[in-house]
């Protein structure tokens, strides 16, 4: 549906991710972000067939990844590029079933809740480790039912995917479908002494 921009609660989202300590890069990559959307909207253009909006969070533990994410969430909703703006936190657990065939159920049952809104995948490099035994499999399941989805209903819903970096970067080639699906990735950088103390 064709939602207005709401500027309220566009200008709290950004006030509240503006006054985080730090994340220089991050702020200035989501404020591009709303300069560019917002040009696209003034002029006319489809958005949603010109970018996925799927973002990658890449990070240490504690240095802010479910934070911006619950933010950003908000600015999609705030842009009109989401019809509810919640955001639905999950992990390897909450999406992948331990018999061939549940974990499409169960990934489904996510999606359809995160529908309007964005679905959170924490840990999102568990679902491609494989550790012996059919784990990766089932975790295999789930990003195959995921990038059905992502494409069948492409502006309906957005994934976030946090990690760490290194699995990240794992994550991200195991799968070909996936690399090219998240044109965002927001790379969080551990804080300094100096910004420990602010904190």
């Amino acid at each position: 549906p064709d939602i207005p921009v709401d500027e309220e609660l566009l200008h709290e989202s950004l006030n509240e991710l503006n006054r985080l300590i730090g994340m220089d890069k991050i702020k200035a990559q989501i404020s591009e972000m709303v300069r560019l959307v917002r040009f696209y909207r003034q002029t006319g253009k489809d958005v949603l067939n010109s970018f996925y909006l799927h973002t990658v969070f890449v990070g240490n533990p504690g240095t802010g990844k479910t934070t911006v994410a619950r933010i950003l969430t908000r600015i999609y909703k705030a842009l009109g590029m989401l019809e509810r703006g919640h955001m639905v936190e999950t992990d390897r657990q909450g999406l992948v079933a331990g018999f061939v065939g549940q974990t499409a159920i169960k990934t489904n049952e996510k999606i359809e809740e995160s529908m309007g809104g964005v679905l959170f995948i924490d840990e999102a490099y568990s679902l491609t480790a494989r550790t012996g035994g059919a784990h990766g499999d089932f975790g295999d399941e789930a990003i195959q039912t995921l990038l059905k989805r992502m494409e069948d209903h492409r502006g309906r819903f957005f994934v976030f995917v946090a990690g760490y970096p290194d699995n990240m970067e794992a994550f991200l080639k195991a799968n070909p479908g996936l690399a090219s699906r998240f044109d965002k990735i927001l790379r969080f950088d551990d804080y300094s002494p100096e910004e420990l103390i602010q904190i």
